[in-house]
């Protein structure tokens, strides 16, 4: 079991500080808008809590679309509760047994949480960088996401629809450096 608060609750902390007119800027995610970044956002935490609770349905049964550029009143508040509640599913040791699907696809229910962890924690980054904000993963989860994604850091055909290709980074940057680029982004990306 591998815990998610608190990767979701720097996530948390970066909301009120995104500034409504940077909402239209660009993102690491060079097809997204902030907004559109919020909105994957909301989407993810729907349906990697429905995973973790082992439900199938509209939330994690179809792989996820473009998001809308147009946020709903109240997503601040809604994306913090979404990100707790995301959290609290994966708290449960009979989240992390049997089988879980979000994004269309099902996985041992012990992968789907590390894809989930690692959808909230890189698209932190990417929130983070777009809006100017300081953003730093703990050790263990920087430890444990390394790892995972590392696993097909060669092989493109398993990373094909998830990351872009490895960016490259010195052998002794940062872990949180490293995770990134094996996500495809470039650590010193800015808007």
């Amino acid at each position: 079991m591998t815990d998610f608060k608190s990767t979701t609750e720097r996530v948390a902390a970066l909301l009120d500080h995104v500034e409504d007119e940077r909402l239209s800027g660009a993102t690491p995610c060079e097809e997204y808008t902030v907004a559109q970044l919020v909105n994957h956002m909301l989407g993810l935490c729907l349906a990697f809590t429905a995973a973790a609770e082992g439900e199938r349905g509209p939330h994690n049964d179809a792989p996820p679309g473009v998001p809308d550029a147009t946020l709903e009143p109240g997503w601040r508040p809604l994306l913090e509760e979404r990100l707790r509640t995301l959290a609290e599913a994966w708290s449960r040791p009979s989240a992390w047994e049997g089988d879980a699907t979000a994004g269309g696809v099902t996985f041992p229910a012990a992968v789907m949480g590390l894809v989930g962890l690692n959808e909230v924690a890189v698209h932190g980054w990417d929130l983070a960088r777009a809006t100017g904000q300081d953003y730093e993963l703990d050790e263990a989860t920087l430890e444990t996401l390394l790892e995972f994604v590392g696993q097909d850091a060669d092989d493109q055909a398993a990373r094909e629809g998830i990351y872009g290709p490895a960016f490259k980074v010195a052998d002794d940057a940062d872990p949180q450096d490293r995770l990134m680029a094996l996500t495809g982004r470039d650590p010193d990306w800015r808007p």
